[in-house]
């Protein structure tokens, strides 16, 4: 039997994101968050328009996902409650947020130059992508109440850094899911998996290489970004 219901928030459990733009004055800012999904090289980000990530992508459309496994769950809750919005915007100042300019020395973490992005990737992050934002959505414009709340950033990945523990053996391009442990949130609490799958799954007798996408040829011609002094 099921019983309706009304939660509040609908989060029933999706990796965590440490979304790493460039702040106006050219700093590094890190946000957690795990409102996005992947089609191909293409990933969808949801963001509050009022965060400081949302602001930056708006004005400079390049980003990194890096991915922290269960490993960095404590460098990912000391990033809880900032924010690199300056003042604090009235919603998250309701919740409890302050404002955190350098968010690597809060969570612990190190900067990482990247290739194609002026964004750093996260050192510790074992799965770092690197993403120009090709178009963004408006979430919920047909609802003058909900109307510019959220954006949809829609990231095309340009360059996926892995760590070397997490390949299949012998096989570069493929990550070996029996190696990698994501960090979950699931209705704002951390969870990881279990080790070893629950069944073999039948769509995994499709190769992995039939899904390649175009945009694997368009990121190999994507030029280096020049790193600053």
């Amino acid at each position: 039997m099921h019983v309706r219901s009304e939660p509040p928030i609908l989060y029933f459990g999706t990796p965590v994101v440490l979304l790493t733009t460039t702040n106006p004055d050219g700093t590094p800012n890190i946000a957690p968050m795990s409102s996005a999904f992947w089609l191909g090289w293409r990933c969808m980000l949801g963001l509050g328009a009022g965060s400081q990530s949302a602001a930056n992508l708006l004005r400079d459309p390049q980003c990194v996902i890096n991915l922290p496994s269960a490993a960095e769950v404590d460098a990912v809750d000391r990033l809880a409650l900032t924010t690199g919005a300056d003042p604090v915007p009235a919603p998250k100042q309701r919740r409890g947020y302050r404002t955190v300019h350098d968010k690597f020395a809060q969570a612990g973490l190190t900067p990482q130059a990247s290739e194609a992005v002026r964004a750093p990737r996260i050192a510790q992050c074992p799965v770092q992508m690197e993403a120009v934002i090709e178009a963004r959505h408006g979430l919920a414009d047909e609802d003058p109440l909900l109307r510019g709340h959220c954006w949809i950033f829609e990231a095309r990945i340009l360059r996926v850094h892995v760590a070397p523990a997490l390949l299949a053996e012998g096989e570069p391009n493929r990550i070996d899911p029996d190696r990698w442990r994501p960090l979950i949130m699931s209705f704002q609490q951390f969870y990881g998996l279990q080790d070893g799958p629950l069944q073999r799954s039948t769509l995994a007798r499709i190769p992995e290489a039939s899904y390649r996408s175009p945009d694997v040829d368009r990121a190999r011609a994507a030029p280096l970004q020049p790193m600053p002094a």
